[in-house]
């Protein structure tokens, strides 16, 4: 198949190599930007059309536009990581792409087809490669976005919409590394609901999530996790990541994670740590985790682990869970537990190993950026 034609406008005011490396000499999760971004416009007559890569910069929107009155926005995030050889590659980009149409049809979008996905964002590395950083748990990650532009008021789908897609280096997505966090189960609110949009990456999700993460810093912890909305008695996720469970050590361990129901997002690094588990040998299945189980497991000693894993944070573990039933702890009962599980780190390094091209690609996971133009 041949690749979808991406215009390619530099900018004219390139960053020095010292300028770059100034800007990248503390990596924080999405906070620098690199210098160029991808734009593709839709519209009735011509569908996708304009595809061209240009200097980052503002959006000019009309105070019309339906995306500010009836929240027609969604996104995605992955990874491009660099590989041992000097390469680029981006880590499972078509499952993105395929949950990015997901998003897109259950807001009643058009759809961006799944080959575009991935030439906007080899497009956007090839322009921007140097600003993919070299060590291991670093990575550019790329935010693919789409909004409906149209200006006109009227509860209907928009019938101009734009897609863009920016990148940013980063490091570590929680300030403290990987240590264990701590984690509010909300009894409050919910995420989503079975029918809603739980199992997409729209932003009124998020922000419908932000009075719940305020609370649970409220109570001096890093997280929120999330309940079913019908008993308020079922884990689903916590914060944007998905929730695993560990029972047992070594190679008889049992792995779970909560059951896609609809509501919960079906996280590619979820999937991918599935697949991996079983690699490894151990028990790796899908059901159902109430609060009063997780607690008494933990307690009891028979759940050894906890952890949350997703694009951003990749894994991370959890140490101290807080609710208004009171609190208990992961990992031998310290104040945040004690550190990260012997399970949850062996499949953190060998994702990063493989992300980094430093351990063998079985599943044909990664997708090689062909850096010359």
């Amino acid at each position: 198949m041949v690749p979808p034609r991406i215009a390619i406008h530099r900018t004219e005011r390139p960053l020095s190599a010292t300028e770059r490396q100034a800007k990248m000499a503390e990596l924080m999760f999405g906070r620098v930007f690199v210098e160029h971004m991808v734009t593709i416009r839709f519209d009735e007559a011509r569908g996708w059309h304009d595809a061209m890569v240009t200097p980052y910069g503002p959006l000019e929107l009309d105070p019309a536009a339906s995306v500010l009155h009836y929240g027609q926005a969604i996104f995605e995030g992955f990874k491009a990581y660099r590989q041992a050889d000097g390469g680029i590659a981006t880590f499972r980009p078509d499952a993105n792409a395929k949950r990015f149409v997901a998003s897109a049809e259950r807001l009643a979008m058009p759809p961006l087809p799944e080959e575009l996905f991935i030439a906007a964002a080899d497009a956007l590395i090839r322009v921007d490669q140097a600003w993919v950083p070299p060590a291991l748990g670093e990575s550019l990650y790329l935010r693919p976005l789409m909004i409906a532009t149209e200006a006109a008021l009227g509860v209907r789908p928009a019938r101009e919409y734009q897609f863009l897609l920016i990148g940013s280096p980063a490091g570590a997505y929680f300030k403290n590394g990987i240590k264990p966090v701590s984690v509010w189960i909300t009894r409050d609110y919910v995420r989503a609901a079975k029918g809603g949009t739980g199992h997409t990456k729209c932003a009124g999700n998020y922000a419908a999530s932000l009075v719940a993460q305020r609370q649970a810093l409220a109570e001096g912890c890093d997280q929120v996790v999330w309940l079913d909305a019908n008993e308020h008695r079922y884990v689903e996720e916590m914060g944007g990541m998905n929730l695993f469970f560990v029972y047992g050590t070594g190679e008889g361990a049992r792995i779970v994670t909560p059951a896609l129901t609809g509501s919960l997002l079906p996280g590619v690094t979820r999937d991918s740590l599935l697949t991996m588990a079983r690699d490894f040998g151990y028990q790796a299945e899908e059901g159902t985790m109430t609060v009063e189980q997780w607690q008494r497991d933990a307690e009891s000693g028979a759940m050894t682990e906890a952890f949350a894993c997703g694009t951003a944070a990749v894994i991370t573990p959890i140490g101290t869970v807080k609710g208004v039933s009171g609190s208990f702890t992961m990992g031998g009962g310290s104040a945040n537990g004690a550190g990260t599980g012997p399970i949850a780190g062996t499949l953190r390094e060998r994702l990063l190993a493989l992300q980094h091209g430093r351990a063998p690609d079985v599943h044909g996971w990664m997708h090689p950026v062909s850096l010359v133009d």
